[in-house]
């Protein structure tokens, strides 16, 4: 059997039984973009700290790892104005296996009339076809955020299971990722 489909069915077997025993209180969704059949997987939560402070730590590529327990590796490699490369590793299988990419991350750009940020990240090289994440930060008043966390990915290979699938899968890693720097927003918030 093709080595590439094996590792993907265990993946997604070993996933889908962490994807029933999340708990939260961040809202998981899945969103089409223009880039993919296969719909981005997206978490939104709220963050009772300003927008300011969950900026810094959505943008502290390096310290990701700490923060999403889903990260084995984060590590910025490279600048180019204001873009940041960063290196990202997650381990599957057990670690058996890893999903890497250099993501660049462009500067926050402000969205709509008020203060809401987006930042926007796209694979330059990886061992998938294809990873973008989107963080949007919206502010609801002075000491409340929302974060929403948009994450594409697609396998260099074809998946014999459905693309639903695939997303719900990625949308748990979007949750992970929104819990993990809420909590690190809040606990900056509290000092």
């Amino acid at each position: 059997m093709n080595r590439k489909l094996l590792l993907t069915g265990s993946l997604l077997l070993a996933l889908s039984s962490s994807v029933a025993s999340a708990s939260s209180d961040a809202q998981r969704y899945q969103v089409q973009t223009p880039f993919s059949d296969i719909k981005a997987g997206a978490a939104k939560t709220q963050v009772h700290a300003p927008l300011g402070v969950v900026h810094s730590v959505v943008t502290d590529f390096g310290r990701y790892a700490e923060h999403i327990s889903k990260f084995e590796k984060a590590k910025v490699v490279g600048r180019h104005g204001d873009q940041t490369d960063v290196y990202l590793q997650v381990p599957i299988l057990k670690g058996a296996a890893k999903v890497w990419a250099v993501v660049r991350f462009d500067a926050a750009k402000k969205t709509g009339s008020g203060d809401d940020e987006v930042i926007v990240g796209r694979m330059l090289k990886g061992n998938v076809k294809r990873l973008d994440a989107t963080w949007h930060l919206s502010r609801v008043d002075d000491s409340t955020t929302t974060l929403d966390l948009e994450l594409l990915i697609v396998p260099d290979f074809v998946i014999p299971v459905p693309g639903s699938l695939v997303s719900g899968e990625v949308a748990y890693a979007a949750e992970k990722a929104v819990v993990g720097l809420r909590s690190r927003s809040e606990a900056l918030n509290a000092h």
